[in-house]
């Protein structure tokens, strides 16, 4: 079993940086691939990025390539969402997820666990 517990949301205006943390539990985090997804009211959940067990492979979605990074610090059991450049369109509750493999994936059903969610709110 993995608990995941998200941090690091706010309010912040166009243009600024936001750094979200997931905290993972369980001995495994060093094995298992991690994702970003987010979700706008009245939208559907979406694919932000996903990195590899090692953090060695890493995957964006178009919407925030160049302008997102995501990491891991697995002595820490920890990842991280780096958000530079926000825009009011990334507004939405941002979620760590978690799958029982060592490589990401885009797809949301693809992962076995899910954190609670942290609001981010882009003002213009």
């Amino acid at each position: 079993q993995v608990q995941l517990v998200e941090s690091g949301g706010g309010l912040v205006q166009a243009g600024g940086s936001l750094r979200l943390s997931c905290a993972a539990s369980g001995r495994t985090f060093s094995t298992t691939a991690m994702g970003w997804f987010r979700q706008a009211p009245g939208k559907e959940r979406e694919f932000v990025a996903a990195i590899n067990w090692s953090g060695g492979s890493t995957d964006y979605a178009d919407s925030v390539k160049g302008r997102f990074t995501i990491f891991r610090d697995n002595a820490k059991n920890t990842v991280y969402l780096q958000m530079n450049s926000l825009k009011p369109e990334d507004t939405a509750v941002y979620y760590c997820a978690a799958r029982k493999s060592s490589y990401g994936s885009r797809q949301a059903r693809a992962y076995d666990y899910w954190g609670q969610g942290t609001q981010v709110t882009v003002s213009s």
